[in-house]
């Protein structure tokens, strides 16, 4: 194991999305300073503006990334920002500590390959932390969260969806499903959960109910469910009235603004116990 220096400092490795900008800017206001791994393929150019210090590399550089938050003397990090699954089938090459990893894998699943990385940190004396750690108020707790509840289609459709999809996310194949009159439209795999969406849109011309649950024994780490803004924007598109989430186990990004503009679309969002 590489010796770090003393003390423990914090690192974000960053992927897409306004997770990791949301990291940051809730770590500065309780007073932790984080340099960035921010992933070439993935991360926002914004994230420049919001970090002093920010190392980008490529999804394939495992090594490299390591080195680096040896070079900042991380002990600490958090995992924000999601990392599409089907990059791991692109034309990305990886470093021989990638390859080394991929082929100690049985599977090329998100939990196998993410949590190998996971256990390589922690053998280099970094602890990979709950990636939700500085953002608990945007994980809701149990119940109806916008100002319509769901109607009785829509509950129905709740609960049939909700006992798919834990079905699907037990096999780690996704974590979204949509039905419609309860008949299940479209499984999320790879694509995530708008294409998802946009796709149940093109195959059925019902209303539909969006479910997103979480993984048996969730890690919270990494992979945690997420909906944000453009969720909303993309439902109200593809006539989806209803969305369904895990509650403590789901992070909502810009929750106010979320939640406003599911109110302003007329769109339901009910938090339910894992």
């Amino acid at each position: 194991m590489t010796s770090l220096p003393p003390g423990n400092r914090w690192a974000l490795i960053a992927g897409n999305g306004r997770f990791p900008l949301l990291v940051l800017e809730a770590a500065r206001r309780q007073g932790t300073d984080m340099a960035v791994i921010a992933i070439r393929e993935e991360a926002a150019p914004e994230i420049e503006k919001a970090a002093g210090r920010v190392h980008w590399v490529s999804l394939g550089d495992l090594g490299r990334a390591i080195e680096l938050l040896h070079q900042e003397g991380a002990t600490r990090a958090v995992m924000a920002g999601q990392v599409k699954h089907k990059q791991i089938f692109s034309s990305i090459k990886p470093d021989w500590k990638m390859a080394k990893l991929l082929l100690s894998l049985a599977t090329k699943n998100t939990d196998s390959l993410i949590g190998g990385i996971a256990r390589l940190l922690r053998e280099e004396g970094i602890e990979l932390v709950d990636s939700t750690a500085f953002l608990q108020p945007l994980v809701p707790e149990p119940g109806v969260l916008t100002r319509r509840a769901p109607d009785e289609r829509e509950a129905a459709d709740m609960a049939y969806g909700r006992e798919v999809a834990r079905q699907i996310a037990g096999l780690d194949l996704g974590q979204t499903v949509v039905i419609s009159e309860r008949a299940c439209v479209a499984v999320e795999a790879m694509e995530g959960t708008d294409e998802t969406i946009e796709r149940a849109a093109r195959i059925a011309a019902k209303p539909l109910t969006v479910v997103k649950v979480s993984k048996p024994g969730q890690d919270m780490r990494f992979d945690v469910p997420v909906a944000g803004p453009g969720t909303i924007g993309v439902m109200q598109r593809c006539r989806a009235s209803a969305l369904a989430i895990d509650a403590r186990r789901t992070l909502l990004l810009d929750r106010a603004e979320l939640v406003a503009a599911a109110d302003a679309a007329g769109i339901a969002i009910q938090a339910f116990e894992p």
